[in-house]
């Protein structure tokens, strides 16, 4: 009897613990999807629709521009490329197209500038001025940009279509150290992610609470550390996961399975709670895939399962 009370105990915390992850992956995608755009840039032309659906990577391309892919840059990127390849059931082409975007084509395109030194602003102004000539972005001609973080990403909808730009710094030509590594292979991770799901970073203050996504970002104040500083990247690292969790992969699933027209939609959040065991089936699946390894996190992943 005493036994076979302790399986039951064990079957009930087993099941207890499902239902805790479930809730805690549907918190997480409203918080990460579901949002209303109430920004915009400054003088954009209003007219051009903007619709939010990660679903419409699929079948996109990447092209790098700029610094050819370090050799930890380019294990990142086949990674991912397998990873988008494997859910949404089309390959992600890449191809570096030299220093300026212009060779990047109209098509569907991810455009990724990559540097080591200094942010290359008169490069990324380069960059939005061909986008707004190929993609009629509708933005007002002449005006320059800034980096304002050694990673960051934005996608643009125009009249021609609609077009992402990722500009990342890499390891420069030395061999990067342990600290290095994890830094730029975090921060490109994470701006290759949210390029194709259109998740938002979502703010955590507890600081004994575990990670659930990549997205989670616990506030650090870095002031003015340079970026290749060891400070800053120390401070980087520890306001996030490295690499994606469980979550977020299975939020890779749910964006390319969903059937409705926009993932910011309250019918996203539906659906995922409706195929919630199927989804999380897939992502057990990928997220323990041997070749997906450079961008996943497993600390930040443990289910809350009685071992």
């Amino acid at each position: 009897m005493r036994i076979i009370r302790l399986a039951c105990m064990l079957i009930f915390a087993g099941l207890a613990a499902q239902a805790d992850q479930r809730e805690d992956y549907l918190d997480m995608a409203r918080r990460g999807w579901s949002y209303e755009l109430r920004t915009t840039m400054i003088g954009r032309d209003m007219a051009i629709p903007v619709r939010i659906n990660g679903r419409d990577m699929a079948g996109a391309a990447l092209c790098v521009v700029g610094e050819k892919p370090h050799a930890e840059t380019r294990a990142v990127l086949n990674a991912f490329r397998g990873l988008i390849g494997e859910v949404y059931g089309k390959p992600l082409p890449m191809r570096f197209a030299g220093a300026t975007a212009q060779g990047c084509g109209a098509g569907r395109v991810v455009l990724l500038r990559l540097y080591s030194g200094r942010p290359p602003n008169r490069a990324l102004s380069a960059d939005v001025a061909w986008m707004n000539s190929a993609f009629g972005l509708g933005l007002p001609r002449g005006r320059d940009y800034a980096a304002m973080s050694p990673a960051m990403a934005q996608t643009f909808f125009g009249h021609l279509g609609q077009v992402t730009h990722i500009m990342v710094k890499q390891p420069g030509p030395s061999t990067p150290g342990n600290l290095e590594r994890k830094f730029y292979r975090s921060i490109l991770v994470e701006e290759l992610y949210q390029s194709f799901t259109f998740g938002m970073d979502v703010l955590k203050f507890d600081r004994d609470a575990r990670f659930v996504s990549k997205l989670q970002e616990f506030p650090v104040n870095m002031g003015r550390m340079p970026w290749s500083s060891r400070g800053f990247m120390r401070a980087i690292l520890g306001s996030n996961p490295v690499g994606l969790c469980r979550f977020d992969v299975f939020m890779l699933h749910a964006v390319a399975q969903s059937p409705g027209a926009e993932t910011t939609a309250p019918e996203f959040i539906d659906f995922i709670d409706a195929n919630y065991e199927r989804l999380d089936a897939s992502s057990a699946e990928s997220f323990a895939d041997a070749r997906f390894a450079p961008l996943m996190d497993p600390k930040c992943a443990a289910d809350r399962t009685v071992r």
